[in-house]
C-alpha cells in the first residue's frame, strides 16, 4: 500500500508540476504594458527624488501591484480594480509598519490577515490574487519599522501607486469595450464552430463555456450601460437561440434526416449559418462592417428563392435557423454608437457598496470545515506565520521571501498549488539570475537599476498571461533590480532568494499534505448538483410542452443557466480529481466518465426538444406534463441517494413514459422522443452510480 501511495503521489507531482511550466501563447498588449508600466514609473522616480531609495522600494511595491490587479481576468472597471488593490496595499503596509517591532503582535495581525485573505476566495480568483498581495505587501515591510508619522506616510505613497494606475486608465483609455468585444465575438465563433462540428457528428456535445463568459461581461454597472456600444447588445442571446436550432438540425432522430440529399441540405445549412457566425464575430472584434460571401446567403434562403428544405422537424428547424441568421446580419448591420439611459434591459452588475452584501453571503456559505477557501485559509493563518518565524530566524536579511513564497503559491486546490510552486521555482532562479547577470556585468547606479526594474515590469504586464512561470521570471528579476537601486549587492541577493524560495515552496506543499482539500471525494456532490440543475432544464422544457399557456419566458432560460454552472463545476472538479494522488471514494473515474455522458445526453435531449417549443396558443400534451412532474420528483430523490452513496430509483419516470407511449397525443413529437432519450440516459446513470458495481 505504501509502494502505490508513493507512485501515485510522485506521478501526480510530476504531471501537476510540468502543468505549471506550461508556457502559453497569449496575444501580447504593449500599449496596455506601457501605460501600466508608466505608472509603476511615475512612483518610483517621485520617491526618488523627494525621499530616498529605501523609501522608493517600498512604495514602488504599491504601483506594481495595482498594475497586476488591473490585468486580472475580471469584468469590473478597471480603475476600481487599482483603487481596491492600492486601498488593501495601503492598510496591510501602515499595520506592518506600526507592528513590525513588536514581533508577536505582528504574527498575530499576520495569521488574522492571512486567514481574511484567503477566505476572500469566495468572492473569486480575482479577489484572491489581490488579497494575496496584501499579505505579500504586509511582509516586506517588516523590513522597514517606523514611527506610526512615518508609517502612514508610507502607506499613503503605497495608495498612490494606486491611484496613479487608476487616473492614467481614465485618462489614456486603450481599446474601450475590447475585452467584452473578445468574449462576445468568442462566444459567436464557439456556435460557429459547434455548427461545423455537427456536420461531421450529429450528436457532437455543445461547449458552454465561452457563451458563459460573454454573459459574465454582459453583466455593466448602470454607469456603463449608458455607454455601452449597440453592438454589444443583444448578440450574446440570439447566439444562445442558434445552439437548439443548430442541434435538432442536425440530429438524425428528433431531425428525421439520417441519410441522403435531405442530409446534404442539412450541411449545407449548417455551413453556411456557421459562416455567418463567423462573419458577425469578426465585425464584432474589429468594429467593422459585417462582410458575408453570397454563396453563404444564397443557402440561407427560404423555399420560394433558395434550395428545398430537409422534411420533417428538420424543416421547422431550417426556418427557425434562417429566421435567426437573418435577424443576426441586420442587427450587425447597425452601427456602434452610445446609447441613451435607460432604453434597453441590461444585466446587472452592482458597484462597489452593492458588492459587501454578495461578498458577506459568500463568506457565509464557505465558513464550513468541508469548504476548500476555508481550509485554504486555515492553512495561510498557519503557515504565512511560520514561514515569517522561520526567516526570522534564518541569517538573512530577506527571510521574509519564505512567508511570501507562500502566500503566492498556496491555492484553494492541490493542482493550483504544486503548478505555481513549480513555476516559481524555476521562474524565480531564472529571473534572479538573469537579474544578477545583469547588474554584474553593467554595474549600474541606483537610476539605472530603477530603469532595469521598470524594464522588468514592462515585460510582466506584456506576458501577464502567458503563465505563471514567465510571470515569476519578471518579478524575480523585479525584485533584484528594486534591491540594487536600495544599493544591495546581488551576489549575495541571488543565491538567498532562490533558497528562501525553494524553502516557501517545501513549506507550501507539506501545509497541504497537512490539511488538504481534495476533490475527489467531493464529486459525488458535484454529480448530485448538476442532476438537479439538468433534471430540472429537462423538465422545464418538457413542462413547455404540457402547458404552453402557462410557461413562464424566462422558465427554460433560468434552468438552462443552471445547468451550465453546474456542469461547469463538475467539469473543474473532474480536472482537479485527476490531478489529486489520492483514491476514489465511492465513485471511480471510470463511473464518472459514465455518469457524466447520462447527464450529458439528458441536457443534450433537453437542448433538441428546446428548440420546437410550442407558442402560448398551442394545445397543451398532457403526458409531457406528467411526465415532467415525475422526473422532477424522482429526481429529488436521486439526488440524495447520489449524496448518501446509495442507488437510485427512476421507476416513475419510465411509468410515465410508458403511460405517454400509450397514448401520445404526436405520435413522431419531438418533446416524446427527447423524453425517450432522457429515460434512457438515467438508467445509465443509475448503473454508473449503482453501489458495488465493478
Amino acid at each position: 500500500m505504501g509502494g502505490r501511495a508513493t507512485a501515485r503521489w510522485a506521478a501526480a507531482l510530476k504531471v501537476t508540476a510540468r502543468s505549471g511550466l506550461r508556457i502559453e501563447r497569449a496575444a501580447v498588449t504593449p500599449l496596455l504594458a506601457l501605460r501600466g508600466t508608466c505608472g509603476v514609473a511615475v512612483i518610483l522616480a517621485l520617491t526618488l527624488w523627494l525621499g530616498s531609495p529605501a523609501l522608493a522600494v517600498s512604495s514602488a511595491f504599491g504601483a506594481f501591484a495595482s498594475g497586476i490587479a488591473t490585468f486580472q481576468r475580471s469584468w469590473r472597471p478597471r480603475p476600481e480594480l487599482a483603487l481596491a488593490a492600492a486601498a488593501g496595499l495601503s492598510v496591510s503596509a501602515f499595520l506592518g509598519y506600526v507592528l513590525a517591532d513588536t514581533p508577536w503582535a505582528f504574527a498575530l495581525m499576520l495569521g488574522l490577515w492571512s486567514f481574511g485573505a484567503g477566505m476572500t476566495w469566495a468572492a473569486g480568483a480575482v479577489s484572491g490574487v489581490v488579497s494575496a498581495f496584501t499579505v505579500a505587501m504586509m511582509l516586506v515591510v517588516v523590513t522597514l519599522p517606523a514611527s506610526v508619522p512615518e508609517a502612514a506616510q508610507h502607506a499613503a505613497i503605497i495608495a498612490l501607486g494606486g491611484v496613479v494606475q487608476a487616473a492614467l486608465i481614465v485618462a489614456l483609455p486603450i481599446r474601450r469595450w475590447g475585452e467584452r468585444r473578445e468574449a462576445l465575438a468568442d462566444a459567436l465563433v464557439s456556435v460557429a464552430v459547434y455548427a461545423r462540428r455537427l456536420r461531421a457528428d450529429p450528436t457532437a456535445p455543445f461547449e458552454p463555456e465561452a457563451l458563459m463568459q460573454a454573459r459574465r461581461a454582459a453583466a455593466v454597472t448602470p454607469r456603463q450601460a449608458r455607454h455601452r456600444p449597440r453592438q454589444l447588445q443583444g448578440y450574446r442571446l440570439l447566439a444562445d437561440r442558434f445552439r437548439p436550432v443548430l442541434a435538432s438540425l442536425a440530429d438524425p432522430v428528433v431531425g428525421g434526416v439520417p441519410e441522403g440529399p435531405p442530409r446534404e441540405r442539412v450541411r449545407e445549412l449548417l455551413d453556411a449559418a456557421a459562416t455567418v457566425l463567423d462573419a458577425v464575430a469578426r465585425s464584432i472584434r474589429r468594429v467593422e462592417p459585417v462582410r458575408l460571401p453570397g454563396d453563404a446567403l444564397d443557402v440561407l434562403r427560404v423555399p420560394a428563392d433558395g434550395p428545398v428544405l430537409p422534411p420533417g422537424p428538420a424543416r421547422r428547424a431550417a426556418l427557425r435557423l434562417i429566421a435567426l441568421s437573418e435577424e443576426l446580419v441586420e442587427a450587425a448591420q447597425e452601427p456602434v454608437e452610445v446609447t441613451g439611459p435607460g432604453h434597453r434591459p441590461y444585466l446587472r452588475r452592482p458597484g462597489v457598496p452593492g458588492q459587501l452584501p454578495v461578498l458577506l453571503r459568500a463568506l457565509r456559505r464557505e465558513l464550513r470545515a468541508s469548504s476548500p477557501v476555508f481550509r485554504h485559509a486555515v492553512r495561510l493563518t498557519a503557515v504565512v506565520p511560520v514561514g515569517y518565524a522561520v526567516g526570522e530566524v534564518l541569517p538573512s536579511r530577506h527571510g521574509y521571501w519564505v512567508g511570501l513564497t507562500v502566500v503566492m503559491i498556496l491555492r484553494p486546490d492541490f493542482s493550483g498549488t504544486v503548478a505555481r510552486g513549480a513555476a516559481r521555482l524555476v521562474g524565480t532562479v531564472t529571473g534572479v539570475a538573469i537579474a544578477g547577470a545583469v547588474i554584474a556585468v553593467t554595474g549600474p547606479g541606483t537610476y539605472l537599476a530603477a530603469a532595469y526594474a521598470v524594464g522588468s515590469v514592462f515585460l510582466l504586464y506584456a506576458l501577464m498571461r502567458t503563465g505563471y512561470m514567465v510571470i515569476s521570471l519578471c518579478i524575480g528579476a523585479y525584485v533584484v533590480f528594486l534591491l540594487g537601486v536600495a544599493g544591495e549587492g546581488w551576489a549575495q541577493t541571488v543565491p538567498e532568494r532562490i533558497l528562501l524560495t525553494l524553502l516557501g515552496g517545501v513549506l507550501a506543499l507539506l501545509s497541504y499534505v497537512v490539511f488538504p482539500a481534495w476533490e475527489t471525494p467531493r464529486l459525488r456532490e458535484r454529480l448530485a448538483d448538476w442532476l438537479t440543475a439538468v433534471t430540472a432544464y429537462a423538465a422545464a422544457v418538457q413542462e413547455g410542452f404540457g402547458g404552453p399557456a402557462g410557461r413562464r419566458p424566462r422558465q427554460v432560460r433560468e434552468a438552462l443557466l443552471d445547468t451550465r454552472a453546474a456542469l461547469l463545476e463538475w467539469d473543474q472538479a473532474v480536472a482537479r480529481a485527476d490531478s489529486e494522488p489520492v483514491r476514489h471514494r465511492g465513485l471511480p473515474r471510470r463511473r464518472a466518465a459514465d455518469a457524466q455522458q447520462a447527464l450529458a445526453t439528458v441536457g443534450r435531449a433537453a437542448m433538441l426538444a428546446e428548440a420546437h417549443l410550442p407558442p402560448a396558443q398551442a394545445a397543451r400534451d398532457p403526458g409531457a406534463a406528467a411526465f415532467a412532474r415525475a422526473l422532477r420528483d424522482a429526481a429529488r430523490r436521486a439526488e440524495a441517494a447520489i449524496r448518501a452513496g446509495e442507488a437510485t430509483d427512476w421507476t416513475p419516470v419510465r411509468d410515465a413514459l410508458a403511460a405517454w407511449q400509450r397514448h401520445p397525443l404526436h405520435p413522431d413529437g419531438v418533446a416524446l422522443r427527447a423524453a425517450e432519450l432522457t429515460a434512457e440516459a438515467l438508467e445509465e446513470l443509475a448503473d454508473a452510480v449503482r453501489p458495488g458495481r465493478r
